[in-house]
C-alpha cells in the first residue's frame, strides 16, 4: 500500500509536535532578549539622569 502525501504530512507534524530539542534553544533566546531589553531600559534611564545631573553640575560650577 502506497503512503499519500497527506500521510506523509501529518506523520511529519505529529514527530514536530514529539520533538523537544529546540524548545530549549527557544527558552534560552527568549530569557536573553529580556535580559537585554532591561539593560537597554537601565542604561537609558540612568544615561539620561547622569545628563540632567553634569547638566546640573555644569552650570553651578559656571555660576559659582
Amino acid at each position: 500500500m502506497d503512503r499519500t502525501p497527506k500521510a506523509d504530512v501529518v506523520t511529519a507534524l505529529r514527530a514536530l509536535v514529539k520533538d523537544r530539542s529546540g524548545v530549549t534553544a527557544v527558552e534560552y533566546a527568549l530569557i536573553a532578549g529580556m535580559i537585554a531589553l532591561a539593560i537597554v531600559t537601565a542604561v537609558t534611564l540612568v544615561g539620561s539622569d547622569l545628563s540632567h545631573f553634569y547638566a546640573r553640575l555644569a552650570s553651578n560650577v559656571a555660576a559659582a
